[in-house]
């Protein structure tokens, strides 16, 4: 079970074939890596999957493998398009997880490419850029001469990028970090690492296109993929308000809302979270939560429902279709706009 969404598996994966199942999204929200935080957010599992659907029925229709079978379950499942309500279940081909045996912070790839074979889910997340705003991880790591940009710091305000850069993460150690290429042509296995890239920057261009269509600014995301029978295929679920950073009217519009939230509000509890994860990296441990002194607090219930209408609004506005009753984006916006 992942923090926001669960797997229901109706036939297993082998080492030869995919198997069948379904995402199954929920309300749930994480920050910071955190897992399922005290609240839910109403109707955001069902502008996951509405979002998550409509981009994945984009990308076939650009030619692009994934692991989509339609939304709904079992044999229940079928487009998008003609459903009269958003969807909560999206339906998809399953590959093999492997365990991924670790020593503290040491992890063993080699085991995990021995059990998944030519069948297994890439352990790495290819994440692209397409703009650097506030809050992006890329200016705590790294300088804008890295990137070729003509800037002796990074500004304060967001920098748009005249190429998306595209980069590798780990994805199933307990704190993910960036690798060079090197080891990420490792831990991607038989996949090809520049197969990987192309991938990423095609979805990339699909989902940019579309984000402008609405009136969106698509400032990053990231895809995980599967590896099967030779081929690449994109997995997980790509172009939501959780997977990708978006922006409309100069206004952040994805996830980051809550996370700059929590930021200005529980910033002790925030400054808890790096602290754990630092020690847990001095300590060589795995988990670090065990290690974290604070709890996150609920939100206030005005900011709960203020999120709720964010992902219902900015769906129907992405998609330009009214899944949601909700009110217009551009008020919604505003309202964002002015929160404390």
């Amino acid at each position: 079970m992942t923090s926001v969404k669960r797997f229901r598996i109706d036939r297993e994966p082998t080492a030869d074939a995919l198997g069948r199942g379904a995402f199954v999204f929920t309300d749930a929200y994480s920050v910071f890596d955190w897992g399922p935080m005290p609240d839910e957010v109403p109707r955001k599992g069902a502008s996951l999957c509405t979002m998550g659907a409509f981009n994945f029925e984009r990308l076939e229709g650009a030619g692009v493998p994934t692991h989509y079978r339609g939304v709904g379950e079992g044999d229940e499942h079928g487009p998008l398009a003609g459903r009269s309500t958003p969807p909560t279940a999206m339906a998809i081909d399953l590959t093999r997880v492997p365990d991924l045996p670790h020593d503290g912070r040491e992890y063993d790839y080699d085991a995990y490419h021995e059990v998944g074979g030519g069948n297994y889910l890439i352990p790495l997340e290819i994440v692209f850029r397409n703009r650097v705003p506030e809050g992006s991880s890329l200016r705590r790591r790294t300088d804008p001469a890295d990137h070729g940009l003509a800037l002796e710091a990074w500004p304060d305000e967001a920098v748009d990028l005249e190429e998306p850069i595209v980069e590798f993460s780990t994805k199933y150690e307990e704190s993910d970090r960036y690798l060079d290429r090197e080891e990420a042509d490792r831990i991607a296995g038989r996949a090809d690492l520049a197969d990987l890239e192309s991938l990423a920057r095609k979805v990339n261009r699909v989902v940019t296109e579309q984000a402008e269509s609405s009136g969106f600014v698509h400032e990053d995301g990231k895809i995980e993929c599967l590896y099967f029978d030779g081929e690449i295929r994109v997995a997980d679920v790509v172009g939501t308000f959780d997977e990708n950073r978006f922006s409309y009217g100069g206004q952040e519009v994805s996830k980051e809302v809550l996370r700059q939230y929590h930021k200005r509000t529980q910033s002790e509890w925030v400054a808890a979270v790096r602290e754990a994860k630092s020690e847990a990296e001095h300590r060589d441990v795995a988990d670090w939560r065990p290690l974290c002194t604070r709890e996150p607090e609920p939100l206030p219930a005005e900011v709960v429902d203020l999120a709720s209408e964010l992902y219902a609004a900015g769906t129907n506005a992405y998609t330009g279709e009214d899944w949601f009753a909700a009110p217009p984006l551009e008020g919604v916006v505003e309202r964002v706009r002015r929160l404390d």
